[in-house]
């Protein structure tokens, strides 16, 4: 008799290229989705119900007698809503009152000097103790997991802290202004992976949203610059750590133009592979053989707009084109909003499992 693969033997096949056991799936739910999700199926164990790949996450603890960052002096008295929260950054998250879309106040959006970006305050993670240790990891594998986590974004974090507008301008009129700031966050990023790859994390997820529906939003030669370096650099020290840790990132849009760049910086996922942006049999052909897709599952179209046999049919000729020999996880590109028929939901998964067991 053999044994059904797990869910880390099934991450390590796919991203190796080879036939795993299962086709890896996953999705997220909007917070009133998942409601109504629970309400349909009688749990709130949704990953289980729904099949979806086990994964332990791993993360930075920050220590408990670490003061809190102090930026609420870039807010003038009285400028903040009620309701306003701050990501970890110092970046106000104003509410919009729809679904989970906020706005951002940007900190250093009024900053007037290269200095004020060098003092902005940010943590120095680089002694940050890790929520598992290698031992913590082994026991999520005997368990049947893969562990992930999160190193976090450049790109974005730079602009939200800086200001969209200003940050783009500043990209083309004073560059030492952008490359501080990513340099900055960079040493974040680097501290995150570097703890994780010592504990023997499976996957390292980095990322930036650079590209809009049809173009990214700075030039190739701009990300090229200031982004391909500061990736590359953290990317390596990862493999030199941990050879088998693989480098996963993700970014919505028109990425096309980039993702030579990527897989010369050490990318070995990418994700979402967004259908309404990118051609995924495109890019199946010219990088398939390099890369593992995650998602290719379109929430802009297929998921709220299709019928469940339209889901169906997709996630079936995925799997056929491009996942039997590995190199494929399933996902819808994005959180599922609330349109999203739940019978759309079931379809993606029942069909995952239909058409994407091997074993």
């Amino acid at each position: 008799m053999t044994t059904c693969p797990n869910d880390h033997q099934n991450f390590l096949a796919t991203t190796e290229h080879r036939r795993p056991g299962r086709i890896l799936y996953y999705a997220s739910f909007t917070p009133d989705l998942r409601r109504r999700v629970i309400e349909r199926i009688g749990t709130d164990n949704v990953d289980a119900h729904f099949g979806f790949a086990r994964a332990a996450g791993i993360n930075l603890k920050r220590p408990a007698d670490l003061p809190p960052l102090d930026t609420l002096r870039y807010y003038a008295p009285g400028e903040l809503p009620e309701g306003t929260t701050f990501n970890p950054h110092g970046v106000a998250r104003i509410p919009s009152g729809y679904y989970h879309f906020f706005g951002y106040l940007s900190p250093l959006r009024n900053a007037r000097s290269l200095k004020e970006l060098e003092d902005y305050p940010l943590d120095d993670m680089s002694d940050w103790p890790c929520t598992m240790t290698p031992a913590d990891v082994a026991a999520a594998h005997a368990d049947g997991r893969f562990v992930t986590g999160g190193a976090g974004h450049i790109f974005e974090c730079a602009w939200q802290i800086r200001g969209m507008e200003q940050f783009i301008r500043d990209t083309l009129e004073q560059p030492a202004w952008a490359e501080c700031l990513i340099e900055r966050l960079a040493a974040q990023a680097q501290a995150r992976a570097v703890a994780f790859a010592r504990a023997g994390a499976d996957r390292i997820q980095c990322g930036d949203d650079v590209a809009t529906q049809h173009s990214l939003m700075i030039s190739p030669d701009q990300w090229r610059s200031l982004l391909h370096e500061p990736w590359r650099r953290i990317w390596r020290q990862i493999k030199k750590i941990s050879p088998q840790t693989r480098i996963w990132y993700h970014s919505d849009g028109a990425i096309m133009k980039i993702i030579p760049d990527l897989i010369d910086a050490g990318l070995d996922i990418l994700n979402p592979v967004q259908p309404e942006c990118l051609d995924v049999a495109e890019v199946h052909r010219r990088f398939g053989r390099r890369l593992t897709l995650d998602g290719c599952i379109g929430t802009q179209s297929l998921m709220p707009f299709g019928t469940p046999d339209d889901v169906r049919t997709r996630v079936r000729e995925l799997i056929e084109n491009y996942g039997r020999e590995g190199g494929l996880i399933l996902s819808p590109t994005h959180i599922l909003e609330p349109e999203v028929p739940i019978e759309n939901i079931e379809a993606f998964a029942d069909a995952c499992r239909e058409f994407g067991t091997f074993e």
